[in-house]
């Protein structure tokens, strides 16, 4: 190989390298993208399971468990950012919410609780996670969604805290001991 022919073989190989480092990331923008997508549309599709009660505006459904689950499975980021997109969807009118609803309801403030409850949940089932840290975690996810939630039914409404925490936490707090400690068996993430 002559000096000039090495030259030309070092700058073609050294002008695929940028190349090849997009291509790189073009493929991680789109996984990380169907990964949120997925996350999204799992939160949105196991909250159809739903209970409307007729004593509150907040329906017993399925999403919190979701969240746990997406959470645990895809790690907080990813969650976090597919709660934020199923709660961007919901506000501007797509029916990703229970009962194939979506706007911004008196029971929004739990939608936007569900980005604290994927990054907590996130956390759960990182390497090194026993079934008791896990279980710990899933339940401060759980809680945390109460956060968002109450606040925003409260201003929602105008309600007193009491009758507030009557109708957006007293029916609720079983189920989610129940969800936090189905999704604390998920199995560790690699």
């Amino acid at each position: 190989m002559t000096m000039k022919q090495a030259s030309t073989s070092s700058l073609t190989a050294d002008a695929a390298r940028p190349r090849e480092g997009v291509a790189r990331h073009l493929r991680t923008i789109a996984r990380e993208t169907g990964l949120v997508a997925a996350g999204t549309a799992a939160i949105a599709l196991i909250g159809q399971i739903s209970l409307p009660l007729p004593f509150t505006p907040v329906p017993v459904t399925l999403g919190t468990l979701a969240v746990l689950g997406v959470g645990a499975f895809l790690g907080s980021r990813r969650a976090v950012a597919s709660a934020l997109l199923l709660a961007a969807l919901a506000a501007l009118g797509a029916p990703v919410l229970a009962g194939w609803g979506s706007g911004v309801t008196a029971s929004f403030g739990y939608v936007l609780g569900y980005a604290l409850v994927g990054a907590i949940a996130g956390r759960a089932t990182a390497p090194g996670r026993g079934v008791l840290a896990r279980l710990g975690l899933m339940l401060a996810a759980s809680a945390a969604v109460y956060i968002p939630g109450l606040l925003w039914l409260k201003a929602f409404t105008g309600l007193a805290w009491s009758a507030t925490l009557t109708l957006g936490l007293a029916p609720f707090v079983v189920g989610d001991l129940m969800k936090s400690g189905v999704a604390a068996l998920a199995p560790t993430r690699r």
